[in-house]
């Protein structure tokens, strides 16, 4: 997909209207319940808040990554009383094991019968504390790749961030608090080739540049909150050094008081990129 540029002190609305007009990018402003995009052969993704997105495939799957949504204070009202509005999840993924990313995974993969894929050192303690059922959990590492649906390919990546689960024993009533391995980001190739990086939960290293050479995603989804991880300048020192990427969408922000970044500090500090910045709001639909 081609896009023209625009320049970076653009409001968010007018990107937007921008982008719907050229036609690569469409938007519906309201959260929906789910629906295929395979009619108009795209991939459509909404954002749930913090890291969390529902994606839905050219052929018509559901993929919901990084849930958030019960507990997240951005997420769209619909899902947060209803879980089952995100309609049938055809794949579940999720980066690490903190609040913010693990979330409401469990409880849709047991809602849906549908494979929860992790880190392998998070997937095992979420099944040997009782919390996710030992057929509904599937582990793999870094660089591992899956092919859970046909034509649809997940590679899982580096990231640099920790991992730990927040147990509520039953038994003591009390939190516990168990390792849960190392974070990952995942590269989800579609089923027409389209490509995106969803970075999870990252600081800076120089692997991105490898990451990038290795399997050209189209479109990365890159953390820019700061406090636990890069932070509007160091986002996008990543984008303009490393990561000559067609598309680049700003998460992890506006969720949490602890990680600060603006939407408007990235936008300023990627002056001089060429990469196209697609900025979104909690609820809003866009179409690749």
């Amino acid at each position: 997909m081609k896009l023209k540029s625009f320049k970076h002190s653009l409001c968010q609305s007018l990107v937007v209207a921008a982008l719907t007009l050229l036609g690569g990018v469409s938007m519906t402003a309201q959260a929906q319940q789910a629906k295929p995009a395979a009619a108009n052969g795209k991939t459509e993704l909404l954002w749930l808040g913090q890291a969390g997105f529902r994606i839905q495939s050219p052929g018509g799957k559901t993929i919901v990554i990084d849930p958030w949504i019960t507990g997240g204070p951005k997420a769209p009202a619909v899902f947060k009383t209803d879980l089952s509005a995100l309609g049938k999840v055809d794949l579940l993924l999720v980066t690490h094991a903190h609040v913010d990313h693990l979330g409401d995974a469990p409880t849709l993969a047991k809602l849906n019968n549908t494979l929860l894929y992790g880190p392998a050192d998070m997937v095992t303690p979420l099944i040997t504390l009782g919390v996710l059922p030992a057929n509904l959990g599937h582990r793999f590492n870094k660089t591992g790749s899956v092919k859970p649906l046909p034509g649809i390919k997940v590679t899982a990546v580096q990231a640099e961030h920790s991992s730990l689960i927040v147990f509520n024993n039953p038994a003591t009533g009390k939190p516990e608090s168990h390792p849960a391995g190392e974070a990952m980001g995942y590269i989800i190739e579609m089923e027409n080739g389209f490509k995106i990086w969803h970075m999870g939960d990252t600081g800076l290293f120089g692997d991105m540049k490898f990451i990038f050479d290795r399997y050209k995603p189209d479109l990365v989804l890159i953390p820019i909150g700061g406090n636990f991880t890069m932070d509007p300048e160091d986002a996008a020192y990543a984008m303009k050094t490393w990561i000559p990427a067609k598309m680049v969408m700003p998460i992890h922000y506006n969720s949490n008081p602890l990680a600060k970044g603006t939407l408007a500090e990235f936008e300023e500090a990627m002056k001089g990129s060429k990469s196209q910045i697609v900025p979104m709001t909690e609820g809003q639909t866009l179409a690749f």
